[in-house]
């Protein structure tokens, strides 16, 4: 769950300082910052807590450790990446050439997308976000990856785009997010079977989550 947790506030990081594209989630929290000048660590954990409560929508119960849980998660997880984004300004990443910044930016999103298959295979506490693709992925999409991915990133299109009216620009849209757009379900399907293949999905689905 540690590794899970650093590796993903890492890898939205570096999208972040690398400003080639990022997770869409994220780019939505790009968008407000510029918006309305919020805070993107403040934005991260308030989607956090709304993805919290979507979930006990989707599994069909209230579940006060789930929620508690993830509440826990996204306050440790927005903090770290404001940290990260802190640590990889001060190197300087956002100075490289555009070329550099499209690696790092695609390598970001690559580093989450191991991280979310790591706690999702544990199922122990995980970012809400990730819980909500879980829950589609096995309750919903009959464990398809790619779908519960894709449903997943239309409230962030929305948020982004409403945003982009109302500034008149589109920021944290660019390569990287293309590449996540289209590689999320593939990378983490791709990280279950080869990044410690020995941790199974623990996935449980009780009866009244059945519901």
């Amino acid at each position: 769950m540690v590794v899970g947790l650093v590796l993903n506030a890492a890898g939205n990081g570096l999208c972040i300082v690398g400003a080639m594209g990022s997770g869409l989630w994220t780019a939505a929290a790009i968008n407000l910052n510029n918006w309305q000048g919020w805070n993107i660590g403040a934005v991260l954990f308030t989607f956090g807590v709304l993805n919290a409560l979507t979930n006990l929508i989707l599994i069909h119960h209230w579940d006060w450790p789930r929620l508690i849980g993830e509440i826990i998660y996204t306050l440790f997880f927005s903090y770290f990446v404001n940290v990260f984004t802190w640590l990889f300004t001060w190197l300087g990443l956002g100075n490289w050439s555009v070329l550099a910044r499209i690696f790092v930016s695609c390598f970001g999103v690559f580093c989450f997308c191991v991280a979310i298959s790591l706690y999702q295979r544990a199922n122990i506490i995980m970012h809400p976000n990730d819980d909500t693709t879980n829950i589609l992925r096995f309750l919903y999409f009959k464990g398809n990856a790619t779908a519960s991915q894709i449903t997943d990133f239309i409230p962030p299109i929305i948020v982004a785009i409403v945003a982009w009216i109302a500034t008149g620009k589109l920021l944290g849209i660019n390569v990287a997010t293309v590449f996540s757009f289209l590689g999320n379900g593939i990378i983490i399907s791709w990280a279950d079977q080869h990044v410690w293949p020995q941790l199974k999905h623990n996935f449980k689905v009780t009866p009244r989550e059945q519901a």
